[in-house]
Parts: C-alpha cells; structure tokens; sequence
C-alpha cells in the first residue's frame, strides 16, 4: 500500500488487550468489522475485545456488555425488516435486480421509479422468487415483497417510490428511497489508442518566474503544454484540495480541510480578468506582492506556503473589492448555484476559521453548523462568504483553462487528478456534515514492511451506515467536483471503497481493525460520475491487496497502479516486463520514494535509520536493498537495456524503457527523475521531522528547475526521447533532435 499522508506513527505500547468473544464478533462482522485478517508477514491477526468494542461504539453500536450484544444483535437483524424500502439502491445498469421490500401482512403494494429526468417506471413483481418467512417485528406480523428493476433503466440518479396500502381504511401510505444506476463497466477513451504516457509532478514544487513561490495553476498550463507538445497524453498532479484559509496551512496535499474544493493557494493573480480593470494604485498592490513572493522562486530551500499564501491572499483581497461586471457577476452566480449548498457551507466555514481560527478555538455555539448561532454569523459574515466563494469560482477557472490548454496541445487525458483518503479531523468536511463520520478513531494502516510500526493518518473515516442512507451523496458531490476539469482521477488507497483501517483513540497503530464499506456500492456511483464527466479511473492499489479485489477493480475498468520496485516474482527478483498488468498505470517509483537517483543511493534507507524509522537492523535492510538494486541491474542488462558501466542517466532511462515495455496501458515518467533531482517529496512514518510535501523542483546538484527551463534541460529532452523511441513516436510538434551529452 502506498503511503500518501502526512503520518503519525503511532507505538503499540499499551494495556494487555483481551481476545473478543464469539457474540462479540458475530455483531462486529454483522457490522462489517473484520474480526480476523493476515499481516504483511502472513501471520493470522486478530483485533481485540477492546478494539472491537471501540469501533462498535464508533458506529453507534453497544457492545460494552454480554446484554449490549445480545440486544445489538437483534437490533441488526431486525433492521431490515423495519424498513419498507432500503436506505438506498446502488444497481449496475444492463441487469435486471430483483428489489425486496418489508411490509405489514397481506398488505398491497405498488412500485414504480421517478427517472431524473422526470420519466416514470411502474415496476412488475418478482417471479419465481421465494420470500422469507413472515415474523413479527415490534408486535406487527411483518412479510417481504419483490419487484424488478428493468435491465433498460438509464444510468443516473433515480428515486424509488412504493405505495402501501394495509387495507384497513387508512388509506395507503408512501415510502421512497435513492435509486442509483451505475454503469457495469467503463471503458478507456478512443482518444488514447493502444495507450498513453504522462508525467507525474507535484504541481505546487513546479514553479516558473512568474510564480509566487509555488506552483500554481499558470505553471500547470504551462507545463500542459510543454508535455502535450512532446507527446504526452497526461499529467498526473497531488491533490489540489483545500487547506486551512488561515493561520498555517498544512503542507500535505492528502490532510486538506475539504476533498471537494480547491485550495486557492494555486490560483495566479495576475490571470485574474479583473487584474486589467484595476485602477493604478490597486495595480501596484498586486505588483508589490507578487515582486516579494517571487524571490523565493530561486531558491531550493522547503517551499514556506505560508509566506506565499499571505502575498496572494493580500492582492486576491484587493482585486475582489474592485468588483466585477454585470456579465462577469452573472459567471460567478451560476457557479455558486452550481455547487449549491456544498460551497456555501464551505465558504461559511473558511469565514468562521478567519474570525475564530483553528475550530478548537471556536465558540461551542458554532460547532454545530445546523445552529441558529451559525446562521446568525452568516448573516454578519456575508461579505466573507462571497470572498471564499469568489476564490473558489477565480480557481475553477484558471484549472478549465489549464485543462482546455491541455486538450488543445493533443492530450489524449490531460489533466490527472488525485483524491486523497480522506479529510482534516477539524476541516470543513466533519464540521458541515459531522454525521457522516465515525466518531472517536482515526484512519490508517497496520504495520507493513515500509511502516513497521503501523501508520496512524488522523483522519476521521466516513461511516459507512451514513453513506448508504445518504445514497453515498459526500462520494457523489465530490468526485464529481474534482472531476470538474480533468481527464482522470487517480484514487488514493483505492482500497478504501472496500475497508479501511479503523484506530481507536488511545490506540497504536497496530492495533485497529478493518471495517469493510459496501464497494459494489462505492465503486459504482465513482464510475457514474466518472462516466458522466467522461474520465479514466486508476486506483492506487499498492500494498495488501487481495486478488480478488483487484480482479473486481479490473472487470469494472478501473486501472490498477504498478511501481517498478515493488512489482516482484515470487522468487523475489523483479517481475518480467510482459508479467505486468495491461489494465494499469505503471511507473518506475511513485512520491512516497526518493527520486530514482536518490533511491539507487540508498536516500530511503539513510533517512529512515537516521530517524529511528527501522525495526530491522540497518545491516540487513542495506543488504536487502543491495540485493534489490543488484537484481534490477540484472534484469535490465538481461533485456539489452543496460551496458556494464551505466552513468546514472543511462541507468533511470533503463529503467522507464524497461517499463515501458510492459503491456499496460499507461505508462508514468516522474519529473523529477527526469531533472535528476534526488530527494524525497515525502517520508511515510514522519511529520516535522523532515519536510514533507515542500521540495521544490531541483536537478541533482540542488539548483532550482523552473518551468522555463524545463524545454532545454537536456537530461529531461533526453530522458521523453527514449520513452518516444520505445513507444516508437515522435512529438506532437517540431522534431526529435540530437540531445547534447548529459
């Protein structure tokens, strides 16, 4: 498993923890709790009495007693039955589904479907379907019905309605519930052909002269079409979600205040429309921030996104008080009805933060966003709101252009956006709709062999209970935001549609349990909206992972991730290029490694030690690395790829060539190995003690590479020569021409 937050590694030390017992864990897996998995040395684990309870207590469950359980039980297995339809219906479109639902004996009922666009479906009763018995549920004599959902339903959102009527001159009443009708499978685009490559950057460490001190959407225009122009079909970025509006802002891209909205640190001022209109003195406001923000542009010193959000935040304050015209007013009013309440409640947030700051400082009346007391301060904070709002509508913006840059250039994809595990325990995500998180734990993940301590990311999990009554609508408004401008999403830790690594407070790492989510659910309103915004999907399915999910993840279209170093043959030696999987976007390292010079230096191993990282002796772990790299080294000479006495640029083309000839269907060259740059953008397992996510884009020798440099660097012209010339392609536009000895 990937590794891509800012982790707390937390020990296992602790009380003696207790073995569950066997009705304890028969109402934790009735509740989707794993009661038993295998570690990542293959041994048999199990979470505790404690654990157990922990996490039930998380999901509203009680469970602290023998008469808890025993009641607990039976609450799970009348639920159902107390329903007449599910909370909600998530159905592959293409197939017939047979709908069960729950009402009084020997009543009538009645089904149809409210298609969204405003078409009805009567629906017929199930045949040769064989109810339950009938039971009593809370003194009702209580029996099931069925009807078919038709295999023609239209994919989208729908509503089920059932009309019941108990014949006891009450008349009938209605029951209704979400109905979603997701696509079986999505296919790749014709516009990638047999398959594609791209580059894999992190945008806010991609800075250009004109920067203010991180990269930004501008450089991410540029930087389409630089790479669109020699023939790449995409760019993969970090997350672009938002962070903290005020005081410091967290420097993970994958711990934001919101999944669903931009950080506005990547917007560039001076792009802004307005910018023309502003009358001198405003002018040169905007032209004094920017000259100060851009002297750390030159600089490879850890990026400070503090220092730069304040410059911009300054000039962006000034530019929105110049107003706008009436045609511009009207751009900015859609927007906001377009992303109706989700960014208002946003924008309310991101107001009450700059008043009160960090939520632990709020007054307790405003911790509750259904409040009368929060909606006393909307009122106040009107013209604030409008501000958080009108950043997000200026960023939506620049990133539409940035996108359309890129199709113009001849991608096939374009823009590649990630999306995080999950959100800030005090962002704006838990504060606007706390319900739909699971109380007292935090996500993470067991010991493995990158984190042997386990990983703790302090993120609050969705609950799973929520999500289905919700008709999964947090996955929904998100993805389909994030998908706004770009071609495909890669999806951290994709594995997290199907469980997630559930640590109670108080509790190391190591010592949480799997909670499984409905995938069949959450994989297919994911591709509903993925199909609707016509993108490719790739999931990032590192670490342990069982074959039958990635198997699902393949029949579903979804692409899986492949890296180079930890793809290996059960032998240990590096796997055959043809062993790789075609549906996949295959790279050589990925963001939580050093650069690729830095990894065959050993810089993973070195840091780790130096930070008391290891639980293995420092001997054994640079020999396994040894024996690593010396491996890698022997399969590339095996496939003609390497000569006996490589340059270290020779030695990373080698090692994209050798990927390349993999059959997947995406192929990742990371900049960084292109400009030779050799440390880590993040070390899984720290905080502050290194500086994570703040690496500016640098060669080898430390001097800064901008965007404007990217074009004559000859050891990355070098480095998109070879991947042309194993794809067999040349650039879109111009020639190859000779590159100069690197």
């Amino acid at each position: 498993m990937t590794m891509d937050m800012t982790q707390t590694v937390v020990p296992d030390a602790g009380p003696v923890r207790h073995e569950a017992n066997e009705a304890l864990r028969r109402l934790a897996e009735a509740h989707g709790v794993s009661t038993e998995y295998w570690d990542y040395q293959g041994h048999y684990a199990a979470p505790s009495q404690e654990t157990l309870e922990a996490v039930l207590a998380a999901m509203g469950v009680r469970a602290s007693t023998q008469e808890e359980i025993a009641t607990s039980l039976k609450e799970v297995e009348l639920a159902p039955w107390r329903r007449v339809l599910p909370p909600s219906v998530v159905v592959r479109g293409g197939a017939s589904h047979v709908l069960v639902v729950h009402v009084p004996d020997g009543a009538v009922v009645r089904a149809k479907v409210d298609l969204e666009d405003g078409g009805v479906r009567r629906l017929a009763q199930a045949e040769d379907w064989t109810p339950a018995p009938a039971r009593e549920v809370d003194g009702v004599l209580t029996s099931q019905a069925s009807f078919v959902l038709p295999k023609d339903l239209p994919l989208g959102w729908h509503r089920i309605v059932a009309e019941v009527d108990t014949g006891r001159g009450l008349g009938p009443h209605t029951a209704s519930c979400p109905l979603v009708v997701t696509p079986d499978h999505l296919d790749l685009p014709l516009s990638l052909g047999e398959r594609g490559w791209g580059v894999m950057a992190q945008l806010y460490s991609v800075r250009s002269r004109g920067s203010w001190g991180v990269g930004d959407a501008a450089d991410l225009t540029e930087l389409l079409s630089f790479l669109g122009d020699e023939g790449a079909d995409f760019l993969l970025i970090n997350p672009l979600h938002a962070a903290e509006p005020t005081g410091h802002m967290t420097p993970s891209p994958y711990l934001p205040v919101t999944r669903r909205f931009v950080n506005p640190l990547y917007i560039r001022p001076e792009q802004i429309l307005e910018v023309a209109e502003l009358p001198g003195p405003q002018r040169s406001l905007v032209s004094w921030g920017a000259e100060e923000a851009r002297a750390a542009n030159h600089g490879a010193d850890p990026i400070d996104r503090d220092a730069s959000w304040k410059a911009k935040r300054e000039a962006l304050e000034v530019i929105f008080a110049t107003g706008r015209s009436r045609s511009r007013q009207r751009d900015f009013d859609r927007f906001r009805a377009e992303q109706g309440p989700g960014l208002e409640r946003f924008a309310l947030w991101c107001a009450l933060s700059e008043k009160y700051g960090d939520m632990r400082q709020w007054p307790a009346t405003l911790r509750d966003a259904s409040s009368a007391y929060v909606a006393m301060e909307a009122r106040t904070l009107s013209e604030r709101i409008d501000f958080y709002a009108w950043l997000q509508w200026v960023v939506d913006e620049q990133l539409g252009r940035a996108q359309r840059q890129a199709v113009a250039s001849g991608m096939a994809l374009g823009v590649m956006d990630d999306l995080a595990v999950g959100t800030h325990p005090r962002g704006a995500d838990v504060w606007a709709d706390p319900q739909a998180f699971a109380p007292g734990v935090t996500v993470g993940a067991p010991p493995d062999m990158y984190s042997q301590k386990g990983q703790n990311w302090s993120q609050p999990p969705w609950s799973p209970t929520y999500l289905a009554r919700s008709a999964y609508a947090p996955l929904r408004d998100m993805v389909r935001t994030v998908l706004r401008h770009a071609g495909a999403l890669r999806v951290d830790h994709i594995m997290g549609l199907f469980r997630l690594w559930w640590i109670p407070n108080g509790m190391g790492a190591g010592q949480g349990a799997y909670v499984r989510y409905d995938h069949e659910a959450m994989v297919g309103v994911l591709l509903l909206e993925a199909y609707r915004a016509g993108a490719v999907i790739i999931g990032e399915d590192l670490g342990t992972v069982e074959p039958w999910a990635r198997d699902y993840l393949t029949s579903r279209g979804i692409l899986g991730t492949s890296v180079l170093w930890f793809e290996k043959q059960g032998d240990g030696w590096p796997t055959q290029p043809e062993a790789y999987r075609r549906l996949a976007l295959s790279t050589v390292n990925t963001h939580d490694l050093p650069p690729t010079a830095g990894y065959l230096a050993d810089e993973h191993v070195t840091l780790r030690e130096r930070l008391g990282l290891l639980t293995q002796d420092i001997d054994e772990v640079r020999t396994d690395s040894r024996i690593e790299r010396d491996r890698m080294m022997a399969r590339l000479r095996e496939h003609g790829l390497l000569g006996e006495r490589p340059s270290e640029r020779q030695v990373v083309e080698a090692l994209y060539r050798y990927v390349l000839r993999t059959p997947s269907v995406l192929v990742g060259i990371a900049l960084v190995d292109g400009v030779g740059e050799r440390r880590a953008q993040n070390l899984p397992g720290t905080d502050q003690e290194y500086p994570n996510w703040r690496i500016p884009l640098a060669d080898g020798s430390g001097e800064v590479v901008l965007v404007e440099d990217l074009p004559g660097n000859a050891r990355l012209s070098s480095l998109l020569s070879a991947v042309r010339q194993e794809l067999g392609r040349g650039p879109r536009w111009g020639r190859d021409l000779p590159v100069p000895p690197v």
